[in-house]
């Protein structure tokens, strides 16, 4: 596992912005593996910056997205479909049909799952997967307990994700109970990870990270098998972590 230190979110956005162009401008065909929520926003606002300064091209892109919502439609202003559309697809010149993501709304949602693991499978994996990490070591929606051998699945999310993620809704009622999620086991597949974290609400989850054991009850520990994880973090989220020195390992 590797550190970049950054300064703050927005150079933490800069520098992954940066680090995935490396992977676009040099691939020829290149298959991502795509958040949501506030981390990587920055990074995707870049990354449109520079596809209309420098017309970078994604036509040789594909991307799998972590998660999505049970019960919203791909058009639902807070589905993950629509944050995916509005904060990066529309602005570059991706193909949407290699565009992925899971349905909320399939009529055989364990189908759903089993066909999700088989398309990126047949995408030859995932080259490049962002993520960012939960303060109870989330990553997409596998919440504490989640099996290491787990493949994509549906999942009950935890209160404090539903209290995260309530700032996105009118009130917490109307967050979704239920998501499909990319498995650990899913994740630990790809290729390359990119690990993003900033601010506060980040330093237990990192110190955790950094200095915790290896265990299904904080599910981003596994990171630490895999062979080829960055992680960029800022000072703030990287406050608490003592041994730093442990992640350029």
């Amino acid at each position: 596992m590797k550190l970049i230190e950054v300064k703050d979110y927005q150079e933490m956005s800069q520098v992954a912005a940066d680090y995935l162009l490396s992977k676009v401008k040099t691939s020829q065909d290149l298959t991502l593996g795509l958040a949501t929520g506030g981390t990587p926003k920055g990074l995707y606002e870049a990354l449109i910056l520079d596809h209309h300064e420098n017309k970078t091209s994604y036509q040789h892109v594909s991307s799998f997205n972590l998660d999505e919502y049970i019960g919203l439609s791909g058009t639902h202003p807070n589905s993950y479909s629509h944050y995916m559309e509005e904060n990066l697809f529309k602005h570059i010149d991706i193909e949407s049909k290699n565009t992925n993501i899971p349905s909320g709304k399939a009529p055989d949602l364990e189908h759903e799952c089993e066909e999700y693991d088989k398309k990126i499978d047949s995408y030859g994996g995932i080259d490049l997967q962002v993520l960012g990490i939960g303060s109870n070591g989330h990553i997409g929606f596998n919440e504490p307990g989640t099996s290491f051998d787990s493949n994509t699945h549906i999942v009950e999310l935890a209160q404090s994700t539903l209290k995260a993620n309530a700032r996105y809704f009118d009130s917490i009622d109307e967050v979704p109970t239920h998501a499909i999620t990319m498995g650990i086991a899913s994740i630990m597949k790809s290729k390359e990870i990119l690990l993003l974290a900033s601010g506060q609400s980040k330093q237990n989850a990192l110190k955790t990270l950094v200095e915790g054991d290896i265990s299904e009850n904080f599910p981003a520990s596994i990171l630490n098998r895999h062979a080829n994880v960055t992680v960029i973090a800022d000072e703030e989220a990287l406050a608490m972590v003592k041994g730093l020195e442990l992640l350029n390992r």
